[in-house]
């Protein structure tokens, strides 16, 4: 027992993280002692590591199988997780499997199997299918954020990777919608129930913007100078609008990156990157980033058009008054348009003149070198300083990949910088360097 605490102290300390919150200490007693947990907990409370920590201590290291499986809905949260569980450098062999991604990179990977493999119901399904992963050894399974996998069609896929499990004796199922039906399939008998959905944070505030036109964007546009340059996103309900929305910020100057669903996966994750780092500090989305991405904690969001229901409204304002944090929803609402009945804004925002918010004084380099090339954080930043010449305060957050990775510089030693590392090495491969 003292080995697992001493392990869980030194993983804490690099993820950055002093010590567990109440939920995640409690999931993690109840993941060690009962075979079937529900984890029910709002967006932003840390269920991730809630349920990474006590299954990669479970872990046999003698045995080169898949071990453990998480099920999530979209690709973005594979990624996130993904991330998690290699930052918590616990020596594990991890990976994410999803659409989008060549089947062939991860046949690749699965030469040497990973003992936690998180995925997509379509792609771990067809691998299943396949035999290129065993289920023989998968003795935990986590179906992450399993409602919204059921809302957006993934029912059958998940219906059938479940039977394949023979071999399971831990389910843990998470979500941070309460009241929601556990499908059949999943045959959860008696779960123990870890519910803080009650937590609710009293710091985010709902208002309502009102806009004198049924077109909103000139009402947007004032918003956002009136909110100034603080990090939110913008939900839309569909992709033409987001379309929209986009080319007239880039007209009036504002920048922003997009979210949804029909963009290709490169652009979706490299729009993240961004925001992440200040490259941007507007997104413009569907209700693909409600839930499950990694971002930083926001001060807005803005509900450009009215969500369809409860749970699409309680998602989205889960972006913001994060983990004790301050944050604000506003209600873009036309003045002759009539709020649902989830809708509680009484408070009206009203708008001040204000200049359209500076350019972002950030820039984001791709280096063509990742992980597998043995390349580290440190090591793009000392090629950085040393070699290009740049200050401490000019380079931003590097986030590193498998094979590549991300740095925000400050934009105007952008030109200098790549003159100086474009081509170069980096420890033993020629590295390319260029601005996304």
């Amino acid at each position: 027992m003292t080995k697992k605490i001493k392990n869980q102290e030194a993983i804490l300390k690099k993820l950055g993280i002093t010590s567990l919150n109440t939920m995640q200490q409690e999931a993690q007693l109840a993941i060690h002692s009962v075979p079937e947990v529900l984890l029910l907990s709002p967006t932003g409370t840390g269920k991730t590591l809630a349920f990474l920590l006590p299954i990669l201590a479970e872990l046999d290291r003698s045995i080169q199988e898949v071990q453990a499986l998480v099920i999530v809905p979209s690709r973005e949260l594979a990624i996130q997780i993904e991330s998690v569980a290699r930052e918590m450098g616990t020596g594990v062999k991890v990976n994410a499997f999803y659409g989008g991604r060549p089947f062939s990179k991860d046949k690749m990977e699965l030469q040497h199997k990973p003992a936690l493999l998180i995925g997509t119901p379509g792609r771990l399904g067809d691998h299943i299918r396949r035999g290129t992963v065993t289920t023989e050894f998968i003795k935990v399974l986590v179906l992450d954020e399993f409602d919204k996998s059921l809302e957006v069609g993934f029912e059958e896929q998940m219906s059938e990777i479940v039977t394949a499990l023979q071999s399971l004796e831990k389910k843990i199922l998470t979500s941070a919608t309460q009241g929601v039906e556990v499908p059949e399939f999943v045959q959860f008998n008696k779960p123990i129930e870890i519910n803080f959905l009650g937590e609710s944070n009293q710091k985010l505030l709902i208002k309502r913007i009102i806009s004198p036109h049924k077109d909103k964007l000139d009402t947007l546009v004032e918003a956002l100078c009136h909110i100034g340059n603080q990090p939110g996103i913008i939900f839309c309900n569909f992709k033409d609008s987001i379309r929209r929305v986009s080319e007239f910020l880039d007209f009036k100057g504002i920048q922003h990156g997009c979210f949804y669903g029909g963009m290709e996966q490169k652009d979706r994750e490299r729009a993240l990157i961004k925001f992440r780092n200040g490259t941007h500090n507007l997104i413009i989305a569907t209700d693909l980033a409600a839930r499950g991405i990694d971002i930083p904690a926001l001060k807005f969001i803005i509900h450009y058009h009215l969500p369809m229901r409860a749970e699409e409204f309680t998602h989205r304002n889960g972006r913001t008054a994060r983990m004790k944090n301050d944050g604000t929803a506003f209600v873009l609402q036309w003045s002759e348009e009539i709020l649902p009945e989830f809708i509680d804004a009484p408070s009206i925002e009203l708008l001040s003149e204000a200049d359209v918010p500076p350019q972002s004084s950030w820039t984001t380099l791709f280096i063509s070198g990742g992980r597998k090339d043995k390349i580290s954080k440190g090591d793009i930043a000392g090629l950085f300083f040393k070699q290009g010449k740049l200050k401490k305060d000019q380079l931003g957050m590097i986030e590193l990949k498998q094979d590549c990775a991300f740095a925000a510089v400050q934009a105007n030693k952008m030109n200098q910088l790549l003159q100086l590392v474009d081509n170069t090495r980096l420890k033993k491969k020629k590295i390319r360097v260029y601005e996304i």
